[in-house]
């Protein structure tokens, strides 16, 4: 089990080096320059202009600046913001409770919704529930997260009135951008729950625990959902990347100010710092999650062994 631990962990630094490697080329393909932008269409001389590429170290070669980023990060140092000129890591804290508030509550909807009707479409198969369980959960994976938070400020926050649909506060604030969010993460847990479900519900020892008359609700729970539910753990953790994708949406959707408005706004500035920063730190939780996800395989499943 150490022996996999260190492995995980040393498999990081690639993946983390990789995603500096894209961001950093993108961002200095794609069209646009940070010093026009923070220039803001205003005329300066040449002299200027040269004078403030150079305080942002835009004057020296790629090469240079990518050591230059990967040094830091090394270091723990994300670099600092073109704009505000305050760190990244401190940009990051500030905006980090709004989007992991958010993304806890859409984590809890779609375990909440997606787990339960899973297991409610595979006890019911071939019925109308099961039907109507699986086109909702098609339907689910079919909308985008923006046209849901769309709807949903339309019905639950223009005309009803029950929930506010922009800015930060109480809970209430998170309610709808979490359900927008956690739709489509809801929707593939319930269809990958039930095929699981009903692959368990076929085998020997299942059919042994019916025959010894155990109590159906026991044989679903304790015995079929324990085994069915490690491929969907594993789908769990991969859906940590469609929540952190989706919020970047979303958050713009409802006026949050998390993570996802952040880079957003990083993006749309050409704040070359803060979109590599963010890039990075996005990566090193989405592997850290689903490491995190592995070695709870064993906690699950005890003759689960992993070699490296």
């Amino acid at each position: 089990m150490l022996r996999f631990v260190l492995t995980r962990f040393l498999s990081l630094v690639p993946v983390l080096l990789g995603t500096a490697i894209v961001t950093f080329g993108m961002l200095h393909l794609t069209p646009g320059d940070p010093t026009q932008a923070m220039l803001g269409g205003q005329l300066v001389s040449g002299e200027t202009y040269d004078r403030l590429r150079a305080d942002l170290g835009l004057d020296e070669p790629l090469g240079t600046q990518f050591v230059t980023f990967v040094g830091g990060l090394l270091q723990g140092d994300l670099g600092t913001s073109f704009f505000t000129k305050r760190p990244v890591i401190r940009e990051v804290a500030e905006r980090l409770p709004i989007t992991l508030t958010l993304m806890v509550g859409a984590m809890i909807f779609a375990l909440a919704i997606g787990l339960t009707a899973g297991i409610i479409a595979a006890a019911r198969y071939g019925t109308s529930v099961d039907f109507g369980i699986m086109t909702l959960a098609t339907l689910g994976v079919s909308m985008p997260g923006f046209w849901v938070g769309l709807m949903l400020i339309l019905v639950f926050g223009v005309q009803l009135g029950w929930f506010p649909v922009a800015g930060v506060g109480g809970p209430k604030y998170f309610v709808l951008p979490a359900f927008a969010i956690g739709t489509s993460a809801a929707a593939v847990l319930a269809r990958l729950t039930r095929s699981t479900m009903l692959e368990v519900l076929r085998s020997d020892y299942v059919r042994t625990a019916r025959a010894k008359g155990v109590v159906p609700r026991v044989v679903l729970l304790r015995h079929a959902f324990r085994n069915a539910f490690i491929p969907v753990l594993t789908i769990i953790g991969l859906q940590v990347g469609g929540l952190l994708a989706g919020s970047v949406v979303v958050e713009t959707v409802f006026a949050l100010p998390g993570l996802g408005r952040l880079l957003v706004q990083g993006v749309q500035a050409r704040d070359y710092p803060l979109v590599q920063g963010m890039s990075v730190l996005i990566a090193a939780v989405y592997v850290l999650v689903n490491f995190l996800v592995d070695v709870a395989y064993t906690l699950i499943n005890p003759r689960i062994r992993f070699e490296p």
